[in-house]
């Protein structure tokens, strides 16, 4: 069967109801090109998916809004016997960002982080004075998207940032400096990297939030570091998206890793995505994952 399901978002879910469908068609049509047939399923109205040689989470953007149920879902489809690109196991892994300090504890660079049940004015200055900084970013545990997600300076406030148990990072200048970088790996090889830089007078780099995005040919300590992190998942991937940053000494630092629903930036890729397509054809005829 050449026939897999590229998982959407929740109609009800009003946030989601733009970008998502560019991202999707851009699949569509790399793997059209290498003989796969796609069929989009709102991830919440999935069905028994047993009609699909392979499901791709790849467009549940919002999942986070609905976390029980996302993991309910996994579950079920794991206990059903769907398979899933990634592993039921990293997709429930992935969803809480304590994944970060795991990867961290297991030898991978990661941008320092500390979690907390609630964030509040003591846990803010606790943390920029555990990280010696002025400055901080607060984001959920459970989030995507820059969801709740506060930059703090010391002395501050912490209305508008996340509601419960929270993650906090030192905010590192390179972020408004140089942004971001993207490396994208697909069934363990390299296929391209961005460069994600936030709008003037933002932290953001998200398009969403006017962040501007180019194609960029990583550096070799960037391809070194994300390649550490992807080493440090002991799981097979057939897609990876490593966002790295430099950190406060100059090292680049992993700031998330994407294996749940990344925007893969397949119309900056050289090959427009065919790689992504091909590992997906390998994983259909059994060569992978």
């Amino acid at each position: 069967m050449n026939r897999v399901a590229i998982l959407t978002p929740n109609p009800a879910d009003e946030a989601f109801h733009g970008r998502w469908r560019e991202v999707f068609d851009r699949m569509v049509a790399a793997f059209g090109a290498e003989g796969v047939e796609v069929d989009g399923r709102t991830w919440t109205e999935a069905g028994e998916l047993d009609d699909v040689a392979l499901v791709l989470p790849m467009n549940v953007w919002g999942y986070h809004r609905e976390y029980a149920r996302w993991l309910g879902a996994v579950a079920a489809w794991a206990d059903k016997g769907v398979r899933l690109a990634n592993p039921a196991s990293v997709l429930t892994w992935n969803s809480d960002k304590r994944y970060l300090g795991r990867l961290g504890e297991a030898g991978a660079p990661v941008v320092p982080s500390l979690y907390v049940d609630e964030v509040t004015p003591a846990a803010m200055a606790d943390a920029a004075k555990a990280f010696g900084v002025d400055r901080l970013v607060a984001k959920p545990q459970i989030s995507a998207g820059a969801w709740q997600t506060l930059l703090w300076s010391t002395g501050q406030g912490v209305e508008g940032g996340p509601d419960g148990a929270a993650i906090l990072q030192p905010f590192l200048p390179s972020v408004g400096a140089t942004g971001e970088t993207s490396l994208f790996y697909f069934d363990g090889a390299f296929s391209h990297a961005v460069s994600k830089v936030a709008a003037e007078g933002d932290f953001r780099v998200q398009p969403d939030f006017g962040g501007a995005v180019t194609t960029v040919t990583p550096s070799a300590d960037e391809r070194a570091a994300a390649e550490a992190v992807l080493a440090s998942v002991t799981e097979p991937l057939l897609y990876a998206r490593v966002d790295l940053v430099r950190d406060l000494s100059g090292k680049p630092a992993l700031i998330e890793l994407e294996l749940i629903e990344p925007d893969l930036y397949l119309g900056y890729a050289p090959d427009k995505g065919q790689a992504f397509a091909r590992a997906v054809r390998r994983a259909l005829d059994g060569a992978s994952i």
